[in-house]
């Protein structure tokens, strides 16, 4: 069945090279050249993928991704030249799932795209056939309907953030190494880039940690990678 995506690009000459590019990979496009008609698509449309670049005008990119991450879990791509607003985008818990920066080769953004829609289609079917609820200090955590509590109040992580906390929990005492979460998670090959694996760890100490800066669940074992205590 052919994949629909969403692209949202206001940059005329990137939004018809990336099209027409996505059009001949097999996909069906629709295009957005800002953030209202983004918005718009998506409250009336349902989208396989999307595509979000940063800097659109009307409505940021920022406030597009939460606004479609209040209706739906799809994944989303964002696209910008600026690393603070990757970090943003990853770091407020507004749920993108992964990220190109620009510039970048048409070969890697072929592959993130398909890779994006691949994890996406696995994590629709897949079906939990493990321990239901783990029990970690003052937290609780339900793997089958992806939700955590901590002293019995609930906790909202992104499905990347979850994905995280459930790898560490239901493996405890492990230590992965940032390659291997994002290969887990993502379902990927790891590019190097460790911006991407940091700012999701921090956010969930956020959430899940009294003191983030001193945590007493996912410890960092510096040059190796992370473990959770339990």
């Amino acid at each position: 069945m052919q994949k629909h995506i969403l692209l949202v690009e206001d940059d005329e000459a990137i939004r018809d090279m990336v099209e027409k590019f996505l059009i001949m990979e097999g996909y069906l496009i629709t295009s957005a050249s800002n953030g209202e008609e983004a918005v718009r698509y998506c409250l009336s449309t349902t989208f396989d993928l999307v595509i979000l670049d940063i800097m659109i005008p009307k409505l940021s990119g920022l406030e597009v991704l939460k606004i479609i991450r209040e209706k739906e879990a799809l994944p989303i791509i964002i696209m910008s030249a600026k690393d603070s607003d990757v970090d943003k985008a990853l770091g407020l818990g507004l749920g993108a799932d992964d990220y190109i920066a620009k510039p970048f080769s048409m070969l890697e953004f072929s592959a993130r795209v398909k890779a994006a829609i691949r994890r996406a289609t696995k994590y629709s079917s897949y079906k939990e056939e493990e321990q239901e609820v783990l029990i970690i200090g003052d937290l609780t955590i339900d793997v089958i309907n992806f939700s955590v509590e901590k002293k019995h109040q609930k906790v909202k992580l992104t499905s990347k953030e979850f994905g995280i906390l459930k790898l560490l929990a239901t493996n405890s005492n492990r230590v992965f190494t940032k390659q291997q979460i994002y290969q887990h998670i993502w379902q990927d090959e790891y590019y190097g880039d460790e911006n991407i694996i940091n700012v999701h760890i921090r956010r969930v100490r956020e959430k899940i940690e009294d003191d983030p800066s001193n945590p007493r669940y996912i410890k960092t074992l510096w040059g190796i990678g992370y473990k959770l205590e339990g």
